[in-house]
């Protein structure tokens, strides 16, 4: 990962024209070749960023960020204060709690709460940006991209034998026990990869959760992603004191 702390101005042209005026700001390269324009505000998101596959091409005084689309990220550079790379070598991926574990581990147990016909082809299904919790085929054979939250808001092992299933459409399930608008984002992120492969695509999304808040489901439904709201209980087999049946 390349970090850059430069005083420059930020050009974006594609769908849309964007402009950032001179200020000092930290520009990220990483690994993937995604290339983020930060500010010391905004919290964790970027002010602008160009999402891999793209190509950077470097002057003394001008980075020219263009994608496959023909978008271009243009950076003039004025003044460079710090230019550092660090090898961060292989992320193991977010540790879930429990309950997301337990989730996931159900879930794939149990995929015919999300269709009949389901199976499973694989927990913990690798991507260029972490694993995608379940990958399994749906009865229609069709792609699908499951992201299983504890609580979503907007804001694993191999199948038995090893092998792909004959029937039914691929699932990537991502665990989170408490999930902000990060859930549908990052959920987003793994179908923009998954979809980027000939022999997956098209790959649906499906967002699973205990509890999803409107604004989720929203953003989730507006990207065409499928939500699932989990009971946790009933996926364990337990009964609820207070009920007749």
């Amino acid at each position: 990962m390349r970090l850059v702390i430069a005083r420059c101005s930020v050009d974006y042209d594609g769908r849309l024209t964007a402009h950032l005026p001179s200020a000092l700001r930290l520009l990220i390269v990483k690994a993937d070749g995604s290339v983020l324009v930060h500010s010391d505000g905004g919290s964790y998101k970027p002010l602008n960023w160009m999402s891999p596959p793209c190509r950077l091409t470097q002057q003394p005084d001008k980075w020219t960020v263009t994608n496959k689309a023909g978008e271009t990220l243009t950076i003039i550079i004025e003044e460079t204060l710090s230019d550092t790379s660090v090898d961060l070598g292989v992320d193991p991926g977010l540790v879930k709690d429990g309950v997301e574990a337990h989730l996931q581990e159900l879930l794939a147990e149990q995929l015919h709460i999300l269709g009949d016909g389901w199976r499973l082809v694989r927990r913990e299904y690798p991507t260029p940006i972490g694993p995608v919790d379940i990958m399994c085929r749906d009865a229609d054979r069709a792609q699908i991209a499951i992201e299983i939250t504890g609580h979503g808001e907007i804001e694993g092992a191999d199948s038995a034998d090893g092998t792909v299933p004959r029937g039914g459409a691929h699932v990537a399930v991502e665990v989170k026990r408490h999930a902000g608008i990060d859930a549908v984002e990052q959920l987003t992120r793994y179908l923009e990869l998954l979809n980027r492969d000939p022999l997956l695509a098209p790959v649906r999304g499906v967002l699973a959760a205990q509890t999803i808040k409107p604004q989720a489901r929203t953003l989730a439904e507006d990207r065409g992603i499928r939500c699932v709201v989990l009971d946790y209980d009933a996926m364990r087999g337990v009964e609820r004191e207070g009920t007749l049946f």
